[in-house]
């Protein structure tokens, strides 16, 4: 009997440690103004609840991220996420009146938890905007933390070889897209700056393992839409900073 009641004690504690390590979110919605001559705004984000330095650093740079894409003009007292969606308001407003046949902007961003772990949680933010022109302009960011120091990561912290994961993601990528090995890098019709290979601004984990995002435009043209490369935590474990228990 008593080795029974250890072993729920032990499974009870283990699964409270489980529950214990992922952050407490709750989800958070901005809208834009409803009028006729409003853009539409809809904006959803999750807001980390703990009471914790990670929780706050998220907070912080969700806020910052949305301040960047709605905010049209160099005013730094743009220091809230409302003022930066009155900020896009007022931008089309103006527009408006000079030219009021412009077509209705609007922009929209959604983010959300994609990887936790005792270590590391990933946000993913996908946004869209339009604000004239031929077609609107969908962009993903990932957002990295560490868990422990509560601090965002650059994506040189996520490995501890980063010019040998770069290497690797090189050949990867090659053999996704079918560039020959010793063929230049844009010789299918990429345009990677330089004629280089770099890796992705945007680099995440997943649940499927490490993900690259290049952006539409960052180097293929927009009919291309984004490129995306996954590569297996069974792979890249080697070059992770903090690996992934597989």
């Amino acid at each position: 009997m008593k080795k029974y009641i250890s072993t729920i004690l032990f499974l009870g504690l283990l699964m409270s440690c489980q529950t214990e390590s992922k952050l407490t979110f709750e989800p958070t919605q901005l809208l834009g103004e409803t009028c006729a001559d409003c853009p539409k705004i809809a904006i959803n984000i999750p807001n980390a609840l703990d009471d914790s330095p990670v929780s706050e650093t998220i907070n912080r740079s969700l806020r910052e991220e949305i301040i960047s894409i709605m905010s049209f003009s160099e005013d730094r007292t743009i220091d809230t996420m409302d003022k930066a969606l009155q900020s896009f308001t007022d931008s089309y407003k103006e527009l408006k009146t000079k030219f009021p046949d412009e077509i209705q902007w609007e922009a929209t961003i959604d983010g959300e938890v994609v990887y936790e772990n005792e270590n590391i949680i990933t946000l993913i933010l996908n946004s869209y905007s339009f604000t004239g022109g031929a077609h609107g302009y969908a962009s993903t960011s990932y957002l990295n933390f560490d868990k422990k120091t509560g601090k965002e990561l650059e994506n040189e912290e996520l490995f501890n070889d980063y010019e040998g994961f770069e290497d690797f993601a090189e050949e990867k990528f090659r053999n996704q897209e079918e560039i020959p090995q010793d063929k230049n890098i844009n010789a299918t019709g990429f345009m990677f700056e330089g004629d280089s290979f770099h890796l992705s601004n945007n680099v995440g984990y997943t649940k499927d393992g490490i993900q690259l995002i290049y952006n539409q435009y960052e180097v293929a043209s927009y009919a291309d839409g984004p490129i995306v490369l996954v590569l297996t935590y069974n792979e890249v474990n080697p070059f992770l900073e903090r690996k992934v228990k597989l």
